[in-house]
Order: structure tokens, then C-alpha cells, then sequence
């Protein structure tokens, strides 16, 4: 057996930092991730919303994780980076302090998150996940793509 090959009870995480949080984004949705570049801003978008990017000849809107958690302001750095997702046939650009790693966690390091609905940024985490250097939220991509 191919000892590089990835158990089916585990996945891929991006790991990035937003503030002193990680939080980990399953590989399967990130199509790219590019430093940061000049964001136009859209007039009457969301305030989430950075505005939109032209990636390779396409317009990608830019979502700041920062803004949709009610965290403080980007503050924008050299590791800053904009990861582009693509969890249905749309790309969309999301912006992070930090990529740190990419890990592989099977079910066994990861465990439910249940909402109690107070804090609103906790129903964009679908579990957290126990790493080698502590635990990592798990982002619930849809649920952050989802427009309330």
C-alpha cells in the first residue's frame, strides 16, 4: 500500500491564522491562494466585502473573514493572503492574516462544535481539530458562502 496515500477517513486543512485563532479550511475548496493585490470596492456590497479582484481575466469578489466573524479591521502585511475558493462552480476570494500549513486530520482529530448560537462567528466552524500544536477551528465553508 502507498504509504503517501491519504486515509478515507481523513482530509487536507489549510491552516490560517486570523488574529491569535486557526482555523482550517478543507483543501478541497481552495483552487489558489496569491498574495494580496488591489481589491476594487463594489459600491453597496455587504460590508464584508472588499470588493472584487481580476484574477487571470476573471472577477472574483473578495470577502474579508475578519469583517464577516466582527473581528477587528485587515491589517495588511507581507503573509497577508487572499485565498481563492471554489466550492460550487464560483470562485471567491477570501482574506487571511496568514496561511501557516496544509495538515491531514482523520475523524479521530476532529470533534463536533455544537452553536449555541450566541456567538455568531461559531456557526462558520463544523469542528475543530486537534493538531501536534494545538487545535484548529474547522470553517464550515458553505455556511461562511451563505448570505443572511
Amino acid at each position: 500500500m502507498d504509504n503517501n496515500a491519504v486515509d478515507t477517513n481523513s482530509a487536507q486543512y489549510v491552516v490560517v491564522d486570523l488574529g491569535m485563532e486557526h482555523y482550517g479550511i478543507d483543501i478541497s475548496y481552495v483552487d489558489n491562494i496569491i498574495r494580496m493585490q488591489k481589491i476594487t470596492r463594489v459600491p453597496k456590497a455587504q460590508n464584508y466585502y472588499n470588493g472584487v479582484i481580476n484574477l487571470r481575466g476573471e472577477i472574483v469578489p473578495v470577502m474579508s473573514l475578519r469583517k464577516k466573524f466582527e473581528l477587528d479591521d485587515d491589517v495588511f502585511t507581507d503573509k497577508s493572503r487572499i485565498i481563492i475558493l471554489k466550492p460550487e462552480n464560483e470562485l471567491i476570494g477570501i482574506i487571511v492574516d496568514s496561511v501557516k500549513e496544509v495538515v491531514v486530520l482523520s475523524d479521530d482529530d476532529k470533534e463536533k462544535v455544537n452553536s449555541d448560537g450566541k456567538t455568531d462567528h461559531n456557526k462558520y466552524i463544523s469542528d475543530v481539530g486537534k493538531m501536534e500544536t494545538g487545535l484548529v477551528s474547522l470553517l464550515n465553508i458553505n455556511a461562511i458562502m451563505t448570505e443572511e
